[in-house]
């Protein structure tokens, strides 16, 4: 694949992204005051900077587990086609869980995986969200904590990749296709 085809726009600056990550790990702290614990899922490969900014926010104790799941490939959109490729190594049943996203788009992915997880009987079930594109939803989904409300943009950095690539930018930047001519 080329890819020098495309530039990369800033969106959200790494500033604001950490502020933001830090507000919402005080209103999460908040919600589960009186949790013995908290079981935090990251879904990867995007979530894995922005999990790692919360869980170190959260001023109570953590449990972090992982769920890689597949739904774009190398594409900029969606197949809608859902795949488990790596499950939760621990048990969550009885126990409060809040699974961290790095965008919810679609819904089609975010819906799965909330279904999977309801059906081995948590305490409780949240979901925390950096990005949300609420223009793109064909699945109702439930999101309790949204870092960003962004248009339909693509989008990379901050963990969230365009092809394997630009995971590693600090900040959050719209993929813009380069004029082929």
């Amino acid at each position: 694949m080329d890819h020098s085809n495309y530039a990369i726009d800033e969106m959200i600056s790494a500033k604001s992204i950490a502020a933001r990550v830090e507000a919402l790990a005080k209103e999460i702290t908040a919600n589960y005051n009186d949790a013995d614990k908290l079981v935090v899922v990251g879904l990867l490969r995007g979530s894995f900077v922005f999990i790692a900014d919360l869980v170190r926010e959260l001023k109570m104790p953590v449990e972090v587990d992982f769920l890689e799941v597949s739904s774009y490939g190398d594409a900029m959109t969606s197949s809608r086609e859902v795949r488990i490729l790596k499950d939760l190594r621990g048990e969550i049943n009885g126990l409060d869980v809040l699974l961290v996203e790095d965008i919810v788009d679609t819904g089609h992915t975010m819906h799965h995986v909330q279904a999977l997880l309801k059906s081995r009987e948590p305490r409780s079930l949240e979901v925390c969200a950096l990005l949300d594109k609420p223009s793109r939803r064909e699945v109702e989904v439930d999101v309790r904590w949204i870092g960003f409300e962004i248009p339909d943009e693509f989008v990379v950095g901050y963990g969230i990749d365009y092809a394997q690539r630009n995971r590693n930018l600090p900040f959050i930047g719209k993929v813009r296709l380069s004029d082929p001519s």
